[in-house]
């Protein structure tokens, strides 16, 4: 029998096909003796090779105690419960009470378990010493960390402004506080993971309907999805209730460049070029129209501009569209056709994946169009409103700091942009600047802009031109990496929350909230503590003068029958009708109505309606890299996760056969990438799956931080390849626009 096959026998579901550097003799060193007993099996399993001198007498297994909880390993928070014995996670269950998730745990879900007893994690506090990203740490106590950022936080609001501050916040129940703690501090400097994928998205929809809608994909029969791939990039409940829709006999059309599991499991997909999906969508528009297919009565009582929508869309036929986008004109005919048969119960999926191109916003605004001539809106298989619970807080009014600037930092850099949101790519630009002032300190909680921001060598520099930057994360990622202060975050597992409200499309909406399901472990604070502690340090305690549970109090003081239901069972649902909700009520735009002309982009200098750009050839021996995800990796997060990795243990480029040829590779060669920004070597992958214009490779690879053991040395990193380039309206990062060369390595 093999070590490896010794190592992991007897010792339980949580070590089978564990690589062998996460040993038991490497548990013990890093987490301690009696915890690893409970994580790996027992006293009868194999320590290092080594059997215990002893076996004791067998005794009766204690009970297991279950735990309610949410996941974190992405943004969708399913519903689990946690299984406890000794003081260790044993298990992760689904909560089947948790209708958003549909009583499932996916594969990242599932794999919770080794984030928190990852040997990799931040342990305590720690000061870079030596050069940016050299790897040397200072440890630091507690109090030594929170002195030395306070005093630091401090300098620089006198010098710079507390605008010389900027605070990104990742999606998670704590961001919250960060939020707050900034606003206390001065700065309104804040940004958002959301400015690299889904802002230019928001904007469309929001300035056509009002809101941002929630698709009811469980009832639909027709659905076109244009880019977003629901089968591997998952959000929940949308992935799981397009499967049973399609069982209930929906359509699922797929549009993208690449042939992803959404495409081969859908009814028709079509490769469309990429930068054209505008083209797409005027054409189909057009043919709703031209053809009178159209909702003619939702369109003439609750529609504004349809008369000058009509005459805009002349020009874009279906023929037209085909020698743009390369889908058939027939096809495109048959495509509205049946969409418009389907409707109302039919839509143009507003999924995300918006980080496209730098007309973004207006091609989502397209897909809006269509889906408001279909008439969809309220309707059962359609666009319907957020249900958003609301639920109350602890207010209070910012000081005034009369050293601030007049607005952001990254203020007039994009048309439209979303003051609470920002763009990570504007803020770093003028970061860089140093206009139109100085930035010079930076607070980074649970994101990564190290492998999420396009340029991965800009936001390097930009590090390096700041005085002070701080890192808040449970793993030494990348932007720890090259951060002066890396503060450790205990997992979602360790952690007490605020509630949280959700939307479920329609399965429900509802709230949720975390408990510690084990004890945090090492010298782990959550970030709420973390900016409470500063904020006393920094004479702003006032605006942290509660404790989480007086905050869940005061965001359910209205709402007793929540309270009740999270306690019996981990989640309070809203199962109250997904449509027929906006009868005869005024949508939020200033005509009140739906808005197919915007008259307020005007003013911006925004075109009104949505005006076809046609993408730039790409010109003999380039490709244009898209990007995306799979169903085991959120976004860079995920990678080092030792039971993902088995999954995915490196990335590869995806290239076409015809194109492999060109260049004299077998599949697996090892090919030299290159954009205008940098260059990366990976293996490639030679495979159909993919326009033979177009490549493709997974992000979280090509890690700088040796700290992450299970992929540190593997794949190419996306973000060196990628350039920063950005949605005009929004300031979204613009991520299909790079054309890069590949050659043998």
């Amino acid at each position: 029998m093999s070590d490896r096959k010794k190592e992991t026998q007897g010792a339980g579901s949580l070590t089978a096909n564990t690589p062998t550097r996460f040993s038991r003799r490497r548990l013990l060193k890093l987490s301690g003796a009696a915890a690893l007993g409970g994580i790996l099996g027992g006293p009868g399993a194999l320590a290092g090779g080594r059997a215990w001198a002893a076996a004791p007498a067998a005794k009766a297994a204690p009970e297991m105690s279950r735990h309610f909880s949410a996941c974190d390993m992405c943004f969708n928070k399913c519903g689990l419960i946690a299984r406890v014995r000794d003081g260790v996670v044993r298990k992760l269950d689904p909560n089947p009470r948790y209708l958003k998730s549909r009583g499932m745990l996916c594969a990242r879900g599932n794999a919770g378990i080794r984030q928190l007893y990852d040997p990799n994690r931040l342990k305590y506090p720690l000061l870079r010493k030596g050069a940016r990203g050299e790897g040397k740490w200072q440890r630091l106590s507690w109090e030594q960390a929170l002195d030395l950022a306070a005093e630091k936080l401090g300098k620089l609001a006198k010098e710079y402004s507390p605008c010389g501050t900027v605070f990104n916040a990742g999606t998670d129940t704590q961001s919250v506080f960060v939020h707050r703690f900034a606003e206390a501090y001065g700065s309104y400097n804040v940004i958002s993971h959301e400015s690299n994928c889904l802002i230019s998205r928001n904007r469309a929809f929001l300035d056509t309907f009002g809101v941002v809608p929630i698709p009811d994909t469980l009832n639909c029969k027709y659905i076109i999805m244009a880019g977003a791939n629901r089968f591997e990039a998952l959000v929940t409940p949308d992935s799981i209730d397009i499967v049973t829709a399609m069982e209930r006999g929906c359509k699922l059309v797929v549009l993208d460049p690449r042939f992803t599991k959404t495409a081969a499991l859908a009814h028709e997909y079509h490769a469309i070029k990429p930068g054209t999906d505008m083209a797409f969508f005027l054409a189909l528009a057009q043919v709703l129209i031209a053809e009178e297919l159209y909702d003619r009565e939702f369109v003439a009582q609750r529609t504004h501009g349809f008369d000058k929508l009509a005459k805009h869309l002349r020009p874009y036929s279906p023929e037209w569209a085909e020698k743009e986008c390369e889908i058939p004109a027939a096809d495109i005919k048959r495509m509205a056709r049946e969409l418009a048969a389907a409707a109302p119960a039919a839509m143009v999926y507003p999924g995300r994946r918006s980080s496209d191109y730098e007309d973004s916003s207006q091609i989502r605004r397209s897909m809006a169009i269509v889906n408001a001539l279909l008439g969809n809106w309220d309707q059962k298989g359609g666009l319907t409103l957020p249900r958003a619970i609301k639920t109350g807080s602890i207010g209070f009014t910012a000081p005034f700091y009369d050293n601030n600037p007049e607005d952001r930092v990254d203020a007039g850099r994009a048309q439209m942009m979303f003051p609470e949101e920002g763009s990570f790519k504007h803020t770093r630009d003028a970061v860089l600047e140093g206009k139109p002032y100085p930035v010079k300190g930076w607070f980074n909680y649970k994101t990564n802009p190290m492998q999420t921001g396009a340029n991965r060598k800009k936001t390097m520099e930009m590090f390096s031109k700041l005085e002070f930057s701080v890192c808040v994360d449970i793993l030494m990622s990348d932007t720890a990496w090259v951060s002066d202060l890396v503060l450790p975050a205990p997992t979602y597992l360790e952690r007490q929350d605020p509630v949280s409200s959700f939307q479920g499309s329609s399965a429900c909406s509802g709230i949720v909230m975390r408990d510690p399901v084990v004890e945090p472990m090492f010298e782990s604070r959550p970030v709420f503590w973390i900016v409470k502690e500063l904020a006393g340090r920094l004479g702003l305690g006032e605006y942290f003068d509660f404790t989480i549970e007086d905050y869940r109090r005061a965001q359910l003081k209205d709402l007793p029958q929540v309270a009740k239901a999270l306690k019996e069972e981990g989640v309070y649902n809203d199962v109250s009708p997904t449509h027929g909700q906006h009868q005869g009520k005024d949508f939020r735009t200033r005509s009140t109505k739906v808005e197919l002309y915007v008259d307020r982009y005007l003013e911006h200098g925004v075109d009104p309606m949505p005006v076809y750009h046609a993408p730039k050839p790409v010109p003999a021996g380039k490709y244009r890299m898209v990007v995306g995800r799979n169903a085991y990796i959120s976004q860079s997060s995920s990678t080092n996760n030792v039971l993902l990795c088995e999954l995915e243990q490196e990335n590869s480029l995806w290239m076409h056969p015809q194109e492999a040829a060109k260049l004299g590779l077998a599949q697996g060669d090892k090919v030299l990438v290159t954009s205008p920004v940098g260059s990366q070597t990976i293996k490639a992958r030679i495979t159909e799956e993919t326009r033979p214009d177009t490549v493709y490779m997974d992000s979280g690879f090509g890690v700088i931080s040796k700290a992450l053991e299970n992929v540190y040395g593997k794949g190419a990193c996306l973000a060196e390849l990628l350039e920063d380039r950005a949605d005009a309206v929004t300031g979204n990062m613009a991520m299909h626009e790079t054309l890069v060369s590949v050659s043998k390595a």
